[in-house]
């Protein structure tokens, strides 16, 4: 019997020089035409559906009466709810048909809070094409898209340059990356680990309307560890209901979507056209490409790292900047766990700021994600 995976080779579109070529030529071009995004407002069920989409009650971003005592006045959107108001910056990338794209960082700054029923627009261009070698796939290209926002006063909220890898299935599929032996992996946690996964949700604290005061910061001071997980289909679904994932589309709109891209029709064990996006929720798909089974969304492990900050800092602190790097798949089954700690403290243009330092590693040790953070925190001096 002939081997599935011989079946396979060459299925994928290839990187080609006339494509990359093709995708230099769009490097600084402001980009008009692109699918519109998930949210164009921050309404209240926009804001709670992204924010439990990344199992965070903050009820700063999901409570009203609670947010209204504040000093916003409403809620406000959490930093990563920007994610749903841009495909561009959420991975959304033009050229290499057919060539599939992994979301691999961002570099965020933040410059206003984004409050209930605000109206977002943006403005993107490519920024530049990075030429690699990957243990994962080989020849890899980093594609960086450089995203500004603003609100409906025409004031810049945020800006963003997010990347994605562009590779090649079927060469990360034949190469027998570092994801051989985690593939199909099955290993059943014991009830000891899962009280002790419940024990760390037990005690993740929000520090809400408590200010934290940049005096009482010290250098390497940890923050709390987070945890993210066990990893689930349902969960990485959960996201995407409030994200809006890219490609997700049904009956005539999905026809619509691959007659305009035809490199998007991926055909499904009926034969038929379907999203890329399916590699989240459809094991046999992702092992196809070179995962070790259906995994997360990038945004969303950016989110978690974010939301670790967000819980530290406060109602009266404010995430200025954040940069995140992925470094591997999580695949169902996978547990995450976020830790951080003071790096530095300073001052600057009389703003008081902590600078912080966050990793996140699987159940198993291996590193599933780094970032670092800035924020501005309240003085007791003001």
């Amino acid at each position: 019997m002939t081997d599935v995976l011989d079946e396979t080779v060459n299925r994928f579109p290839k990187i080609t020089e006339a494509g990359l070529d093709d995708l230099r030529k769009r490097i600084g071009v402001k980009i008009t035409d692109t699918v519109e995004p998930w949210n164009y407002e921050a309404t209240r069920d926009g804001i709670r559906h992204y924010a439990h989409g990344i199992g965070d009650d903050n009820p700063l971003w999901c409570d009203p009466a609670y947010a209204e005592k504040t000093s916003y006045g409403s809620i406000v959107a959490l930093p990563s709810f920007l994610f749903s108001t841009s495909r561009i910056v959420s991975g959304y990338v033009g050229g290499l048909s057919g060539v599939h794209a992994m979301w691999a960082g961002a570099e965020w700054t933040w410059e206003k809070p984004v409050l209930r029923n605000d109206t977002i627009s943006t403005e993107a261009h490519l920024k530049d094409l990075i030429e690699h070698q990957t243990r994962f796939a080989g020849r890899s290209f980093q594609q960086i898209y450089h995203v500004d926002f603003f609100n409906q006063r025409g004031d810049k909220v945020a800006d963003c340059n997010s990347w994605v890898f562009r590779t090649d299935r079927d060469e990360a599929r034949e190469r027998g990356t570092k994801y051989t032996e985690a593939r199909g992996r099955v290993v059943p946690f014991t009830e000891e680990e899962l009280a002790s996964f419940s024990d760390i949700y037990a005690a993740e604290e929000i520090r809400g309307a408590t200010p934290r005061y940049w005096e009482d910061v010290r250098e390497n001071e940890a923050l709390p560890r987070m945890i993210k997980g066990p990893m689930t289909v349902t969960g990485f679904i959960a996201y995407a209901q409030g994200w809006g994932g890219l490609y997700i589309r049904a009956n005539k709109m999905a026809w619509q979507m691959q007659q305009k891209h035809p490199g998007l029709g991926i055909k499904n064990r009926f034969n038929v056209p379907d999203c890329p996006e399916r590699v989240h929720w459809d094991e046999a798909f992702a092992l196809e490409v070179g995962a070790p089974g259906a995994y997360d969304y990038g945004p969303e492990r950016n989110s978690w790292l974010t939301h670790h900050i967000t819980n530290w800092i406060g109602d009266a602190g404010f995430l200025y900047k954040s940069k995140c790097q992925i470094r591997r798949h999580n695949p169902d089954g996978d547990v995450i766990f976020i830790d951080g700690y003071v790096t530095r403290k300073f001052v600057e243009n009389g703003k008081h700021y902590i600078e912080i330092q966050q990793e996140a590693l699987t159940h198993r040790g291996e590193l599933s994600a780094m970032g670092s953070s800035i924020v501005e925190l309240p003085s007791r001096k003001a």
